[in-house]
């Protein structure tokens, strides 16, 4: 239901196309790749890092990369900050980043991350059109909520949940208590939606001789009222070339499944096994009647996650974690599965994984550039051999990529 995914097919028979996305964090997804030879702890906050990174991705055809972002420094608790000062500490803003990046790629998506929790809807829907703007069509956008209280500080404004230790290891638990952001956020989509309508895709003429640059008529209110936050609108942006840029989101429980119901275009899940890919399909299946969304008209592409280790010579893999969790002090520890291993063997993974339906994944590379390059030059390969995976990009705009629609204004016919 959620999307359109290959039937069944235990022998990796190619349907629909394979679509591998990558997540770019400093210096990798595990937290001692910095001290990894090869690793460039001195560039994490220069764009000619990035950039770097990004045309790998982009050399490997892949789908899109996502930038991750947050309001405070990196932690290792998941709801709380830390004086570590063993691990990589700050980053750059994700959507200036991706700016920058646009104009230095020709294909590839570009999805930065942003906070909705304390940042105004709509700067945020400007700044991800000006994005699309930049990139030509490429621009995706990850809202996420601040599930610290301690960002807070940084605004002044309102309070937010403070997590318990007890929270933190049950996903349910967590959702439940962030509820109410989650449907804050769900309201920052939907007017954000709503801003990148706001322009029809004619409302500009720009004709000097009658000295009509836009037609107001084309040019629309859109009156958003939320809980917590009104919009009266017009954008200050002309309508994005993909019409909305594209919205992805990471869910790990039922309200942020719905979320993903809601409000997202591609929804990112952690299964650690193919039954649990079946299983999680199943409730966001469930998350997409809750919500009403029609998918034959939205569809939702999903992606599964996994942090990968990739060597070519067998064992290689798992030695090079376990000395990097020596040099870090303890295990690595994920939300997503941990994988280790060859490209091949990531292949053969994949596309078990695939068949329970799914549309493809989205790749934590634990060491940067190390376990990106595996990907692009070890494991993309690898796939175009066996017939899953592209062997040019065919489309100019990210949406495009995932074959998914190009909105109609919802205001068109009003005006």
């Amino acid at each position: 239901m959620t999307g359109t995914t290959p039937a069944d097919d235990p022998t990796g028979t190619p349907g629909a196309p394979l679509h591998l996305a990558v997540a770019l964090d400093g210096a990798g997804w595990h937290p001692a790749a910095w001290r990894e030879e090869g690793a460039r702890p001195g560039g994490l906050l220069t764009a000619a890092y990035w950039a770097d990174l990004v045309a790998e991705a982009e050399r490997g055809l892949l789908d899109f990369v996502t930038l991750e972002d947050a309001l405070g420094l990196q932690s290792a608790a998941f709801h709380r900050p830390d004086d570590r000062t063993d691990q990589v500490r700050g980053s750059m803003d994700a959507v200036l980043l991706a700016a920058h990046l646009a104009p230095l790629t020709t294909h590839i998506g570009l999805v930065p991350t942003t906070n909705v929790t304390h940042t105004e809807p709509f700067h945020l829907a400007i700044g991800i059109a000006t994005l699309d703007h930049a990139a030509k069509g490429r621009a995706g956008w990850r809202p996420q909520i601040s599930s610290r209280a301690a960002d807070a500080a940084h605004f002044g404004r309102r309070t937010t949940p403070q997590l318990t230790d007890e929270d933190v290891t049950d996903s349910e638990r967590i959702a439940a208590r962030l509820r109410d952001l989650f449907t804050e956020a769900a309201e920052v989509v939907e007017a954000a939606r709503r801003l990148w309508d706001s322009w029809e895709d004619d409302a500009e003429i720009r004709d000097a001789p009658t000295g009509r640059f836009i037609d107001r008529d084309k040019v629309h209110h859109i009156d958003f009222q939320g809980t917590n936050f009104d919009v009266k609108g017009p954008s200050i942006t002309p309508r994005p070339p993909q019409g909305q840029p594209l919205v992805a989101s990471l869910a790990h429980a039922s309200t942020p499944y719905e979320f993903a119901a809601l409000s997202s275009d591609v929804v990112h899940i952690t299964p650690h096994d193919r039954p649990g890919v079946a299983k999680i399909l199943a409730q966001v299946d469930e998350a997409v009647v809750r919500t009403g969304r029609d998918v034959t008209e939205r569809p939702l592409r999903t992606f599964a996650d996994l942090l990968v280790l990739l060597d070519d010579e067998p064992g290689a893999a798992a030695h090079r974690k376990a000395r990097l969790d020596e040099a870090a002090g303890t295990e690595l520890a994920s939300d997503a599965e941990i994988f280790t291993g060859t490209p091949a063997e990531l292949a053969d993974l994949l596309l078990d994984w695939r068949s329970a339906g799914l549309d493809g994944f989205r790749l934590r590379p634990a060491t940067l550039p190390h376990d990106l390059t595996a990907i692009t030059r070890g494991l993309v390969p690898e796939l175009q051999r066996r017939g899953v995976f592209r062997r040019r990009y065919e489309s100019t705009t990210l949406r495009g990529h995932l074959g998914l629609p190009r909105p109609t204004s919802r205001y068109a016919t009003a005006g």
